[in-house]
């Protein structure tokens, strides 16, 4: 079917049945958030972009950034002027890393997504231990992860670097190498591009997340730049997430490159990334096995025979790490917040008896 016929919300990405407009306050229609700025949000409603203002309770200080308006929620926004977001909408999927700094807080990279394509440049952004984080990441996310490596014309370990990761990262992941400049080369990609479907782009400066949108595309829309020779690292050439309606009738969420990928402490490590070496380790002797030196270890006999990668074991130590203690912080910030609130309760009961407040 072509996009001429179809409803105007699944050309941005909507599924199913549309929901019951709320009736307080009146006017309400349905959008999704294409773009956020400094100024404040880009949204369209499957037949054109208009900007709008969140409401004043998503801004006010001390608000949860996950419950604010984010690149890919689908709200209901007044016909006021400016138009203001008055509700999101439950979310269907949410990819999410930690934000930069000691503080524990998830920041949304996009929601609603049904893929999330991880772009790794096949030069000296190749990097299966960074695929591993990412695809943790993705894991709890509610969307499926597809791997993209590009500058396959320029690379000429295109096979070995497959090969390589393929026994890094489940088999149920597809793994994609093309040029990105090349419309045949990224024709296996729009599989996963139809219409209603939403696409979402993460991976490094200059791993070639806009030069693949701009194929997508058709044209040069998103700005591309040269990477370093001696890293492989580009400049941050998109500078905010923002969601483009492609031709063949998917939406695509390109992404600044990312320098930090840090693990929100929600994940878990018995999923599809590395469910067989949790499995592994409930098979040894011992139960406090250390996998170290202790007899009847199942990940050491695994190690030695082939069947676990010693790098892929590296990175899982080093992920299940950060893992616990990003658990603890948020163990930690969460507890906090609850004695807070028990505290304020009490103070306001206090004040109540004093002033005779009911």
């Amino acid at each position: 079917m072509s996009e001429t016929f179809e409803p105007p919300l699944r050309r941005i990405g909507w599924h199913g049945d549309l929901p019951a407009v709320p009736a307080d306050p009146p006017g309400l229609r349905l959008a999704r958030v294409i773009a956020q700025h400094r100024a404040g949000y880009e949204l369209h409603d499957g037949e054109h972009a208009f900007n709008a203002q969140p409401a004043p309770r998503f801004i006010k200080p001390g608000t949860n950034p996950v419950e604010r308006p984010a690149v890919g929620d689908f709200v209901f926004v007044s016909s006021t002027r400016p138009p203001s977001i008055e509700q999101i909408l439950p979310r269907r999927s949410e990819l999410a890393r930690a934000a930069a700094g000691e503080r524990h807080q998830r920041q949304l990279i996009a929601t609603n997504i049904d893929t999330v394509m991880l772009i790794c440049g096949l030069d000296g952004d190749f990097n299966p231990a960074r695929i591993e984080r990412y695809l943790m990441l993705v894991e709890g996310s509610g969307a499926n992860a597809v791997i993209v490596l590009t500058k396959a014309d320029v690379s000429g370990e295109v096979a070995a670097s497959v090969e390589e990761l393929r026994k890094r990262v489940p088999a149920s992941i597809p793994i994609h190498a093309v040029n990105a400049k090349s419309a045949d080369s990224i024709a296996p990609l729009l599989i996963y591009l139809g219409p209603g479907s939403s696409t979402v782009l993460v991976g490094s400066s200059g791993a070639g997340k806009s030069t693949l949108t701009n194929s997508l595309l058709g044209e040069s829309r998103q700005a591309t730049s040269r990477v370093r020779e001696n890293d492989s690292r580009g400049r941050h050439t998109t500078t905010s997430r923002a969601l483009i309606q492609l031709p063949v009738g998917g939406c695509l969420i390109d992404t600044p490159g990312m320098r930090e990928i840090k693990l929100t402490g929600e994940e878990t490590l018995d999923g599809d990334q590395f469910g067989d070496i949790e499995q592994l380790a409930q098979d040894c002797r011992f139960g406090d096995c250390s996998h170290l030196s202790e007899p009847g270890c199942s990940v050491r006999t695994a190690l030695a025979d082939g069947r676990l990668d010693g790098a892929r074991w590296h990175n899982y130590l080093k992920l299940r790490d950060e893992l616990a203690s990003a658990a603890d912080s948020l163990e930690t910030q969460l507890r906090r917040k609850s004695e807070n609130r028990v505290l304020s309760k009490a103070l306001g009961r206090r004040l109540d008896e004093k002033y005779g407040r009911h």
